[in-house]
């Protein structure tokens, strides 16, 4: 499969926090996500809407779990920690999913030091789980967010996300699957989250 090119139709570099407007404390990120065999049938069905996909971005990610917490578990209203990276800049984000994995309660924010935040990470009961490694561009269509990611270790995928305050998570999958498969591309629709995705390829341990 080719390597992430620049689309026909480019936007600026994606904004390094999310924006929605609503109160800072009650976010819902939803999302949806797709293996992609196809990546030039997915890049000129968006540019057939009018969809601009930014340049891509490097993005380092370090998932982290609570203490106690195994892969096999449910997710569902335990909370989860990432440390990302992109461009020298620092992002902490807090996800308890509410519905499934790709519905969750979302709090965020920029820190300045990255080891400093990762030691009070572990300070406050979580502990590292998986790297995650990705190039991403991204774009728009109405209040949608889409992202085209290149994983390291697991291949491409498309998702499609939204962030709303107090919303049916669920309602929101299914109108963001109707969004998708209108595009006419075929993909492989997974409830799985990255970590989970490179936790599952990694080799068992004998």
């Amino acid at each position: 499969m080719p390597q992430a090119q620049p689309a026909r139709l480019l936007e600026p570099t994606a904004p390094f926090h999310k924006a929605v407007d609503v109160p800072g404390a009650a976010i819902r990120e939803t999302e949806v996500k797709y293996r992609v065999d196809g990546y030039e049938d997915l890049v000129r069905a968006l540019a057939l809407r009018g969809i601009r996909l930014g340049a891509p971005v490097v993005q380092d990610d370090q998932a982290y779990a609570k203490l106690g917490w195994r892969y096999g578990d449910s997710k569902v209203d335990v909370p989860f920690v990432r440390l990302r990276t992109q461009d020298d800049r620092h992002l902490f984000t807090m996800k308890r999913p509410v519905d499934n994995e790709l519905s969750c309660i979302e709090h965020e924010t920029e820190v300045a030091d990255r080891d400093a935040m990762h030691h009070a990470v572990l300070a406050m009961g979580f502990y590292p789980t998986v790297r995650i490694l990705k190039t991403r561009r991204t774009g728009r269509y109405g209040d949608l967010s889409l992202c085209l990611d290149d994983v390291t270790g697991i291949g491409w995928f498309f998702e499609v996300e939204c962030l709303t305050a107090g919303a049916d998570g669920l309602a929101d999958q299914a109108r963001m699957h109707r969004f998708v498969s209108s595009l006419g591309v075929a993909l492989e629709r997974t409830s799985a989250t990255y970590d989970s995705l490179i936790r599952q390829a990694q080799p068992v341990a004998v």
